[in-house]
């Protein structure tokens, strides 16, 4: 971009946080809840990015896509696997396990679609255990609200690093 380009405004639609401050509270307390379930769970800090990163690309919210694409490499994600993420299941730079979880994030996000199959469910299961499962449901549920909220509302804008 030269010094001369200006980047498009995307407006703001809704003030979230300051309309329904108890709220935004409370989807933040279900946020850090799902984190403590991944902590105790032994979910990978780059994977919980990865997975809140394919949502949001699913999702279309752009405000998450640029925080958690930014938070995985924090995290020690690979910048390949960051960039692959959005084409997980015809790459091959994913573990068994990674898909098993990317697999469950696309059905949980996509959920009027697929229904969530026993199969998806089995196969993270075999990769988490049944507890792992269940944290990476609570991450995916908290990451879907993030996402509606975002989308919806364009709270947060997006700025340019850099």
């Amino acid at each position: 971009m030269t010094s001369t380009e200006t980047l498009p405004l995307i407006p703001v639609r809704l003030d979230f946080d300051g309309l329904v401050p108890a709220f935004s509270r409370a989807v933040t307390a279900l946020d850090d809840a799902a984190t403590a379930e991944l902590d105790r769970a032994g979910i990978p800090a780059g994977l919980r990015e990865l997975v809140r990163l394919r949502a949001s690309q699913i999702n279309g919210c752009a405000y998450c896509v640029d925080l958690h694409s930014r938070a995985a490499g924090e995290a020690g994600v690979p910048a390949q696997l960051v960039h692959a993420v959005a084409i997980w299941p015809d790459s091959g730079l994913f573990t068994a396990a990674e898909r098993a979880a990317l697999a469950l994030t696309e059905s949980v996000t996509r959920l009027s679609e697929t229904h969530v199959p026993d199969e998806v469910v089995a196969e993270a299961t075999a990769a988490w255990g049944e507890e792992g499962t269940a944290a990476l449901l609570a991450l995916l549920v908290s990451i879907n609200a993030w996402n509606a909220i975002g989308v919806t509302a364009r709270c947060w804008p997006v700025r340019r690093k850099g």
